[in-house]
């Protein structure tokens, strides 16, 4: 018993001397983890979601200066900061919805891919702003930057934010030109041939998402380059087929390659350029 007793008392020593060298050791600083605890420190809801966006996908969330901006067809537009808390709050837990579907979706589409997909979604910082007496843009994209709009026309509910966030991602994994060089010669002759005519262009909009007033978001004038944002819209409409075909579900429209050559060309180029060659949707009947 003595024997016993003494061996015990050593491991205890020896244990608690080992507990307390690692307490002693100052943590690591990290200042980006620091700001964001600073930013949100009033709002502990909002700061466990932005911590969570930080740890699961290096994420940060920040704030958009003040400018005034030229919208093109919106006008000028003035933007100014707007932290996304209290009644904002819920903006940054669609973010963080958002991101989480998407890794979901990349990591299985990845299990389908002849090769390693080349499309980024981590590792960037959500500028959160608002738009002065306007509603528009709900989102921008710049340099890994996303820029959201508290007040965004397109940010009110969960689903319609995710549409947009895989929107502006596009356009940040749109590196070189991309869309203009493999798509411009699609949409400008979609354009040619349908203006802005919402029913001509009906069979080729790869998403839904009209401007008021105007036409398909993917073929509106004055909003920088066509080819671009068909390319984006186009990328949404990819991610939205191949999701439902890999939950085994049955798609509420034909498969969007299977309308018009055009559709088929510019399908099979995304495809191939960021989502490893990946279709899981179903093959188009075969031309009569």
């Amino acid at each position: 018993r003595g024997a016993r007793g003494c061996c015990l008392a050593v491991v205890s020593e020896t244990e608690t001397e080992t507990e307390t060298e690692t307490e002693t050791e100052p943590p690591t600083p990290d200042p980006i983890r620091e700001a964001v605890v600073e930013r949100f420190a009033d709002d502990p809801e909002a700061l466990a979601w932005a911590q969570a966006l930080y740890d699961e996908f290096g994420d940060v969330a920040d704030l958009e200066p003040e400018y005034e901006m030229d919208g093109g067809f919106r006008g000028m537009i003035r933007i100014v900061p707007e932290r996304p808390v209290g009644e904002h709050r819920h903006h940054l837990s669609w973010v963080l919805e958002a991101q989480r579907e998407i890794a979901g979706f990349l990591a299985g589409l990845a299990g389908h891919a002849d090769r390693p997909l080349a499309f980024r979604h981590t590792d960037l910082v959500w500028r959160f702003f608002r738009s002065v007496g306007r509603t528009t843009p709900s989102m921008m994209a710049y340099d890994w930057e996303i820029s959201y709009n508290v007040s965004g026309s397109l940010n009110r509910t969960r689903t319609r934010v995710r549409d947009g966030v895989l929107h502006e991602l596009f356009h940040l994994n749109d590196r070189g030109g991309w869309s203009r060089t493999e798509l411009g010669y699609i949409v400008d002759g979609i354009v040619d041939r349908c203006g802005t005519d919402v029913g001509c262009l009906k069979p080729y909009a790869p998403w839904t998402t009209k401007v008021r007033g105007g036409t398909y978001y993917a073929f509106q004038p004055d909003n920088g380059d066509i080819a671009r944002e068909y390319a984006a819209e186009l990328a949404t409409r990819y991610v939205h087929e191949q999701r439902a075909a890999l939950a085994g579900e049955t798609l509420d429209a034909p498969p969007f390659k299977c309308g018009p050559w055009e559709n088929g060309r510019a399908w099979q180029a995304l495809a191939d350029a960021f989502f490893g060659g990946a279709d899981l949707t179903p093959d188009c009947p075969a031309a009569n």
